[in-house]
This record gives structure tokens, sequence and C-alpha cells, in this order.
């Protein structure tokens, strides 16, 4: 992690402090946004064949908050436990997922976490813009790689209609919404440290 970068998930596991109870407090935050992101896929939208659902406002909020090799890391846990079988993406899991239109929305998951992280570790979450920019980014890797493997389930001329057009509003809405929650936060400690 690059010094001076705040990552709120590190103040709120503080009490892992020790360098013995590090690698505890990464798996802790790993496997926790893991957890959440599976929470997140229970709260769909069943609109087609691609269900809106909040998982990708947790695969973002996830490198924001635990930085790119973690929020990676917590986004390949939760992929990797639901194609060994775990039910907990948005129609259950299982092997058979791979052949689902939608798992390349979940590969898109990992990368996405990891850009955010990566642009967040250089200071990109300190600023509006750049903090925007950054979301961006993490949801265009989502969307480059669900729509993608999309591509092979639906024809080509209905591709956007199906996969990207119907979620661009809920995804300005989320991106917007972790905006707010980052800046609102960074005001009250600034507040606190005075």
């Amino acid at each position: 992690m690059i010094t001076g970068t705040i990552f709120f998930a590190d103040a709120a596991v503080s009490v892992f402090k020790c360098r013995r109870w590090a690698l505890v407090r990464g798996a802790a935050l790993v496997l926790g946004m893991a957890f959440l992101t599976a929470i997140a896929a229970g709260v769909k939208f069943q609109i087609g064949i691609v269900p809106v659902t909040l998982q990708t406002f947790i695969v973002l909020l996830s490198g924001v908050l635990l930085g790119s090799k973690r929020g990676a890391a917590a986004q390949l846990a939760y992929v990797s436990a639901g194609l060994a079988g775990v039910p907990w993406f948005s129609n259950g899991g299982g092997l058979p997922y791979l052949f689902s239109p939608t798992f390349g929305y979940l590969l898109g998951f990992v990368p996405a976490a990891f850009a955010v992280g990566f642009f967040a570790e250089r200071g990109w979450s300190k600023k509006i813009i750049t903090l925007v920019a950054a979301l961006l980014v993490g949801n265009a890797c989502i969307y480059f790689f669900g729509l993608l493997w999309l591509s092979k389930f639906v024809p080509q001329e209905h591709l956007l209609n199906i996969g990207l057009y119907p979620f661009i509003f809920g995804d300005a809405l989320k991106i917007s919404a972790i905006s707010i929650l980052l800046f609102v936060n960074l005001a009250l400690m600034g507040r606190g440290n005075k």
C-alpha cells in the first residue's frame, strides 16, 4: 500500500494491529467482503437474462476499501466459492455457472476490484473526479468480461440492449452512492482528527 492512503477497512479492524495478526486481519477483510458480495447477489431484480443486483456496488467498494490485492482476492474468493458449490451467486452456484450467460460478469469482478484498488492506492479516492474515474474503470472491467461472455449466448445485434443499456442508470446510482459515502466518511474522519 502507498503510504498516506486511507483504507477504511484497516481502520475498522484496527484491533489486529500486531504484525502476527496481519494475516488474520487480511483474511478476515477478504472473506468478509466476499460474504458481503454474496449478500448483495441476493438483492436482485430479474429483468431478462442478466439480473440487476447490488453485487457491482460491493465489488467496486471492495477495491476502494481493501486496495487492489485484497479487493481482487475478495472477489476471487467469492467467485471460487460459488463455483465450488456455495449457492451464493444471484441464481445459485456450482460448476454449471461456467455455462451461464452471466458468468463473464462474475469473471469481471476480480479485475474490477483490482483496478479500483490500484487507483485508490495511488490517491484517486481522495478527490471526487478521480474516484468516479476509478469506479468507471472498474465498472468497464465488469462490462468488458460480461459482454464478451454474453456474446456467446445472444445475437450480436441485441448484445448491448441485453447486457449493457439496462444497467447504466443503476450503475450511475451505485457509483454516486459510493462516492457520497466515501466523501462523507472522509469529512467525518477529518472532523474527528481536529
